[in-house]
């Protein structure tokens, strides 16, 4: 009696087990739910009459209707797409959203703050979605001010990103986007006197507010930037051993000296990123054309070594000479060398932009070329934290490339391998004699 009594009791566990799968198989999951703050994740555009509209709290100050903002997620799964609007206005607001060329109405009225029902989406791709939002209509002087995004549904899970807080000022960081690097591998034991690197941005690709840097070394940097429509730089920065974002708090024996500049080199401090001696030279580089780089460092011999930068100009058909410094406190070779891309302007974060490095190398004591024909792809916090997704870098035509920002789909994994074949073929052809 008593084993019936078991069969009958483990049987109807069994059934209980079964109708709890067979009800979890056929019903539906909660939707996953993110709040997405649009401090750090939302562009500007349209007139900018009234700049400044995004700040930490969101949109802010919007009174030209002229003005929409785009807001980027990036998905990984398809379905339904649900998004509430944390927002309020003054008067009575109409606003737009568009998602996949899906437009959406919706009305903020009063003066309380709160979640707006904005509407849903059936979202058929994965990747980066665009969130767009347009003024209509208002009542008041300006617009409603938007905090953030609620958005829900199948398509939305816990690996959909974008930027989740401002912890560590993220939503500045995240703004300007993922910074890529190149590291270059080479053996301790040489000693590398020089470095030499071409550089070329394709046509299209010379966004503002891009460093292209070129010669990276343990001590500095060394590069071209676009600052302005304007105005482009050649840029070469030595770090000083003192550890400080002030130039000012340098103890005077721990300062890096300029022991020469260009004619029309501007030379003078840096901070906020470290502290030390920093040369540029306003020059017109264009995309679509190979600029060269070539860096010297060598021991002084006194506890010091010295970095001297050179840059050619294809348009001059000539070397010209950065600046020199001289770093106390440090009695190395060339070290550390490496490559990166970075946008240092939160408003074009948005904007995609490519840069090819290729032929490079470095030359030891001995004037012997080595070539350096293997690099290790990595990247910043931004794309570590998970938080920007569109960040690349590869071997095409010969080169290797690096490419950020814009919210393209690809991703790179970090410490990738790169490699380049027949590099070792032709070395620079480097009058030493007569550089300035």
């Amino acid at each position: 009696m008593k084993r019936v009594l078991y069969g009958l009791h483990v049987n109807f566990l069994m059934f209980i087990a079964f109708l709890a799968i067979s009800f979890s198989a056929n019903s539906n999951p909660k939707d996953t739910s993110v709040y997405v703050p649009l401090g750090g994740n939302t562009w500007q555009k349209g007139t900018l009459l009234k700049p400044g509209c995004i700040t930490d709290k969101g949109i802010e100050n919007w009174q030209q209707k002229e003005t929409s903002f785009e807001t980027y997620i990036r998905v990984n799964a398809t379905g339904s797409l649900h998004l509430q609007a944390k927002a309020r206005a003054n008067g009575k607001t109409v606003l737009r959203i568009t998602i996949n060329h899906v437009q959406k109405q919706f009305a903020v009225t009063g003066n309380g703050e709160g979640w707006v029902e904005a509407g849903s989406w059936n979202i058929t791709d994965t990747g980066y979605l665009k969130i767009t939002l347009e003024g209509i209509s208002k009542t008041g002087d300006a617009f409603a001010e938007v905090e953030a995004y609620q958005v829900s549904g199948s398509a939305i899970n816990a690996a959909t990103a974008y930027v989740k807080n401002n912890d560590g000022n993220f939503f500045y960081w995240g703004r300007r986007g993922p910074s890529v690097h190149l590291n270059y591998p080479f053996a301790d034991s040489i000693k590398a006197e020089w470095f030499y690197n071409e550089v070329t941005v394709p046509a299209g690709q010379d966004v503002t507010g891009s460093y292209f840097m070129a010669d990276g070394f343990g001590e500095g940097y060394f590069g071209m930037q676009v600052n302005s429509a304007s105005e482009r730089r050649i840029l070469f920065s030595v770090w000083s051993p003192f550890t400080t974002d002030d130039p000012k708090s340098i103890p005077e024996d721990m300062q890096v000296k300029m022991l020469k500049k260009g004619t029309t080199v501007h030379a003078g401090e840096f901070g906020n990123e470290g502290s030390g001696g920093q040369s540029y030279m306003r020059y017109g580089w264009k995309a679509g054309t190979t600029y060269r780089f070539l860096l010297h460092g060598r021991p002084d011999g006194d506890s010091s070594t010295t970095y001297t930068a050179y840059f050619y100009a294809p348009e001059e058909k000539q070397w010209l000479l950065l600046a020199s410094f001289k770093r106390p406190k440090t009695n190395t070779y060339l070290k550390g060398f490496h490559s990166f891309l970075e946008n240092f302007i939160p408003e074009q974060g948005d904007s995609t932009r490519k840069v090819f490095f290729s032929n490079q190398w470095i030359r030891d004591i001995s004037n012997q070329w080595l070539p350096l024909s293997t690099a290790r792809f990595t990247y910043d916090n931004t794309a570590a934290h998970g938080y920007r997704k569109d960040y690349a870098g590869g071997v095409e035509n010969g080169a290797f490339y690096l490419k950020n920002c814009g919210f393209f789909n690809e991703s790179t994994a970090y410490k990738t391998m790169l490699h380049l074949s027949g590099h070792a073929e032709k070395t620079p052809e480097i009058n030493f004699d007569q550089l300035p």
